[in-house]
């Protein structure tokens, strides 16, 4: 059906067709449900849809097997078979197997092509939440990007960013007058965290040429929208480098999208998996963003997905916004899954057929209760659906083929070579060479001065108010030192004034006149 992507059949014999509107697609979405009940598989079959629609995809591809993408189903797949009855069972008419066009990334620049972004892009916020930062150290990552504004020092990759802050260390005195206390503990804090970073592969990240975002957009040959695979196995290791990526990304596609308002259909679909980890131990300012974009990106005619295990993973603010829902079946063994179960029950539309909670807890693999847009964007009422099967491979495809694909992609070469191009690092560098040049050439030509010049330069200066000399003359003593001596001559000349010191005055004059 034109405009609409087939999702599966509902109703008690799975006769009624459900259809997700691409009109009401960029109005956002969430597909929830425990491991292993089929998330990956409807992940899969939307982005099948999409892409048919000519519509680009973006998705990170956790456990490997989206890759699978790339390369045509096939009936003698040991998965693929039962598909095609169940194609019957829910009358998928035309159902067959092809490949998507696939484009494959990845931050590490091993299983696609690299992905990368400067600093500056980046911006304080977001590296602050990469980084754990406190509030105070915040606020010197804060310092650290207007000075790079106000001095012209780009932030392009870790190492600018790493020389600046050393700067500011050392001139924390001077800074701390106009921007507030600068803490050079709080500045090493910093430092050690970006090592962190580093040392997990982070600073691939950083750097040039960065992506740009119209290879994204991409449709292919024959029209249908790539599907951008990001290689997130590896990535899974460092959960806040992914989340804070992925949030990176939608905040730029909100940043330099023009607006379109409701289109027919979306300009780009993003899959955000595992969704979780964007929110755990998430700051408010972080929340507050996350909200700001999923709330005005969509009139930029993006559609935005999450994927994760639990709908109370993702704040409610947030939730609220993701009208097109797919929920697989959540369990329900301890008292707190128990209440979870009920409140994702609550946010459907009732259906007077079936009980949602005891659907929610029942459906089987491959099944799922599912809300989507109708009409004016009214939320659908909850449907048991049988998801459709996926047309291309389920599973991942080997490393040969994944190889292939990218060397025949439009994207080789474009990302492959690093550029390191002048910056803060570079500048930095070269005022300290030209300091130490300056101080060097000083030093020979002090040495090289003439006796009279030297005596000249150590020789008294009148200011107006007082003669100083050079460092080089002996120096003057301290004031406890004159306070000591003061004393001692005092006590002294006490002692010869008195008795005693007469006696010895006497002893002294009478020895002198008895040697004569």
């Amino acid at each position: 059906m034109d405009g609409k992507i087939f999702l599966g059949g509902g109703g008690p014999d799975y006769e009624v067709g459900q259809w997700l509107d691409l009109k009401y697609a960029n109005r956002h979405g969430l597909i929830a449900g425990a491991t292993g009940t089929g998330k990956t598989v409807t992940l899969q079959i939307l982005a099948e849809g999409f892409s048919d629609a000519g519509v680009p995809v973006f998705m990170a591809d956790v456990k490997g097997d989206l890759s699978g993408m790339a390369k045509s189903g096939s009936a003698a797949h040991k998965l693929h078979g039962p598909f095609t009855e169940r194609a019957e069972k829910i009358g998928f008419e035309g159902y067959d197997y092809r490949a998507c066009p696939v484009t494959f990334w990845d931050l590490f620049g091993e299983q696609g092509h690299p992905v990368r972004t400067t600093v500056a892009e980046m911006g304080p916020l977001l590296l602050s939440q990469l980084l754990e930062l406190s509030e105070a150290q915040e606020g010197i990552l804060n310092i650290a990007f207007r000075l790079s504004d106000e001095e012209g020092l780009p932030l392009l990759d870790l190492k600018d960013l790493q020389a600046l802050l050393v700067w500011i260390g050392e001139n924390a005195k001077s800074l701390s007058l106009r921007y507030g206390n600068i803490s050079t503990a709080s500045v090493g804090a910093i430092q050690r965290r970006l090592l962190v970073i580093e040392n997990q592969g982070g600073d691939r990240l950083f750097g040039e040429p960065a992506l740009d975002l119209a290879d994204l957009m991409r449709t292919d040959s024959e029209g249908r929208g790539m599907v951008n695979i990001l290689a997130s196995d590896k990535l899974m290791a460092s959960p806040k480098l992914y989340a804070t990526f992925l949030l990176w990304l939608l905040s730029e596609l909100f940043e330099e999208l023009p607006e379109v308002g409701d289109p027919d259909k979306p300009k780009l679909v993003f899959f955000f998996d595992e969704a979780h980890l964007l929110f755990d131990d998430a700051p408010k300012a972080l929340i507050d963003k996350v909200e700001q974009v999923a709330r005005l990106i969509r009139s930029k005619g993006v559609g935005v997905y999450f994927i994760t295990q639990n709908p109370a993973d993702v704040p409610e603010d947030i939730l609220g916004q993701l009208g097109n829902r797919i929920q697989h079946a959540l369990r329900a063994f301890t008292a707190k899954d128990r209440k979870n179960l009920r409140l994702a029950a609550e946010t459907y539309r009732e259906n007077p057929a079936f009980d949602t909670e005891d659907a929610i807890r029942d459906v089987g693999v491959g099944e799922a209760v599912t809300s989507l847009l109708q009409k004016k964007g009214v939320p659908g009422i909850v449907e048991r659906t049988l998801i459709r099967p996926p047309s291309s491979q389920l599973g991942p495809i080997g490393p040969a083929e994944r190889r292939a694909i990218l060397n025949s992609s439009d994207m080789a070469g474009k990302y492959d070579t690093p550029l390191d191009r002048k910056s803060a690092f570079e500048i930095l560098a070269k005022r300290a060479e030209m300091a130490a040049r300056e101080a060097e050439d000083a030093e020979v030509k002090a040495e090289e001065a003439s006796p009279w010049e030297r005596e000249y330069n150590s020789a008294r200066r009148y200011s107006g108010s007082r003669v100083s000399r050079s460092s080089s003359r002996a120096p003057k003593r301290t004031k406890k030192e004159d306070t000591l001596t003061s004393a001692m001559g005092e006590a002294v000349i006490k002692e010869l004034k008195g008795t005693t010191g007469r006696r010895i005055v006497r002893g002294i004059l009478g020895s002198l006149f008895k040697g004569r």
